[in-house]
């Protein structure tokens, strides 16, 4: 199922911009920071990236039916998003651009400053404002956590730390954050980044 969160279509300069659920608010807060009233969203469960097979499929599915409702310039607010390439393939076939980068975390901390700091990524779990805000409804339960934390260890033994790359200056998730690395035993760093590479490329997307 998609969610359009915009009607832009009428506009010549309509946009259609396929995006991955997780990142909706973050999309729609550079949407209308800047006025890009012709960029049509539509949002794809964020679920989906507990099975990222199904994550080019279902973008296939959604170009296909931006193209049926007369869209012409369509744009991908996905990075490869564990689709091991796949999903690069799919846009070359469909002539249309993504987000460039491994993960949302990459292009929220910037994709060059993340690539810069690949060695310490092994052992680091990786939190945005989504995630945090999400936790329980896309790790703990999902993984049964909360009726079996011995996996706890299993899951989080080779983690050393939570890095939460913030997107917006809010205590709320920041103790959230803290609760969360508490609870798997993992040391806690928050640095807020703000959006990062995804503005830029919304706004190349849009012509703006």
């Amino acid at each position: 199922m998609t969610v359009s969160l915009t009607d832009a279509t009428s506009s010549e300069r309509a946009v259609t911009v396929i995006a991955c659920g997780a990142i909706a608010r973050e999309i729609g807060a550079v949407l209308a920071a800047n006025r890009l009233a012709h960029v049509n969203l539509v949002c794809l469960p964020a679920m989906l990236h507990n099975a990222p097979q199904k994550i080019v499929p279902a973008v296939e599915a959604a170009i296909a039916a931006a193209r049926a409702r007369g869209c012409q310039q369509i744009f991908i607010a996905y990075a490869d998003c564990g689709t091991g390439g796949g999903l690069d393939a799919l846009c070359r076939r469909e002539a249309v651009a993504r987000i460039p980068g491994p993960h949302c975390y990459a292009f929220f901390r910037g994709n060059e400053r993340f690539a810069e700091e690949a060695e310490a990524h092994l052992t680091t779990f990786w939190l945005t404002d989504f995630l945090a805000r999400q936790f329980d409804a896309f790790v703990t339960r999902p993984f049964k956590l909360d009726r079996h934390p011995e996996m706890v260890g299993m899951l989080f033994g080779n983690y050393e730390r939570i890095v939460y790359l913030a997107q917006t200056d809010d205590p709320a998730l920041d103790r959230k954050g803290q609760a969360i690395a508490a609870r798997l035993g993992l040391t806690y760093e928050r640095r807020l980044v703000g959006y990062g590479d995804l503005t830029p490329s919304l706004l190349e997307a849009a012509g703006a």
